[in-house]
């Protein structure tokens, strides 16, 4: 894998009878692998508004870590069959949230890496959502050969 990669972003959120909130956010970052850890490292941009977000994901079978930085502070573990707790910074106050992690897989190809992670989340003892992120990660050649680009 290279070090210039495309990253996909993708989350659900499961709430009761309604149908799935997907959010999808799509980014130019960094990959690089360390001590048995993949890390990923992307901005994102908060709409309406000219703030940026770091992001930072590292993660392993079994376990991913995200960490934000910016306009919304948050340090999120993911750890197979534990609950977790973090607190959600945003500029319009602190969410306490309770994480409990279900499953959190890697699928590694040649050309991509897939983490999926799969999590029920609480705030304040209270079900939220059941949630599934998925990020893909891609060389940023690669997307370019297939778009047609040089």
């Amino acid at each position: 894998m290279t070090k210039d990669v495309l990253i996909s972003v993708e989350g659900l959120h499961f709430n009761g009878d309604e149908d799935p909130a997907k959010v999808e956010i799509i980014n130019a970052g960094s990959y690089y692998k360390k001590n048995d850890y993949h890390y990923v490292l992307y901005d994102e941009a908060v709409e309406g508004s000219s703030q940026i977000t770091k992001n930072m994901i590292k993660f392993r079978s079994g376990e991913a870590l995200m960490h934000k930085k910016g306009f919304i502070n948050a340090d999120m573990l993911f750890e197979e069959n534990k609950r977790n707790t973090s607190c959600y910074v945003t500029p319009f106050g602190d969410i306490m949230l309770d994480i409990n992690t279900n499953a959190v897989d890697i699928c590694e190809e040649d050309d991509s890496i897939r983490l999926s992670v799969d999590y029920d989340l609480q705030a304040n003892y209270e079900q939220l959502a059941n949630c599934r992120i998925s990020v893909l990660i891609r060389p940023i050649a690669d997307v370019h050969e297939v778009l047609g680009m040089q």
